[in-house]
């Protein structure tokens, strides 16, 4: 970051003695290390929320470009109404709701078997 060689270094070790004064300088020294802790503490909180913030807007693009992909597809690809999914087929000819091709009705599994077996003819 900034670079200082040993010989500015050392000019200004020189001068904090002499304006600091020895005695005081490990103080100096310890309260000028304080305070860069702090800075980084506070450059390293700025960076994580900008971070954040960089990662909300690219996930909010994402989401626009997940749905304007999706509502392509949809319009490729439209799913199947309930008004046709209860058409009549066009192969036979129309039967009466609830009844198949055969006559008979169309119930479900449950209501179409009786109750106790059928019995075979001759028994």
């Amino acid at each position: 970051m900034f670079d200082l060689s040993i010989s500015e270094i050392a000019i200004i070790v020189i001068i904090a003695i002499v304006v600091i004064g020895p005695k005081e300088l490990p103080r100096a020294l310890a309260t000028a290390g304080r305070w860069m802790a702090k800075a980084r503490g506070v450059m390293g909180n700025f960076r994580t929320g900008f971070d954040a913030m960089v990662r909300e807007a690219e996930l909010q693009e994402m989401e626009k470009k997940w749905a304007s992909e999706n509502e392509r597809i949809m319009l490729e690809h439209p799913t199947v109404s309930d008004d046709e999914q209860q058409m009549e087929p066009l192969d036979g000819p129309p039967t009466a709701k609830g009844e198949s091709d055969s006559g008979q009705a169309n119930l479900p599994l449950d209501e179409a078997t009786p109750e106790k077996p059928l019995e075979k003819p001759g028994e």
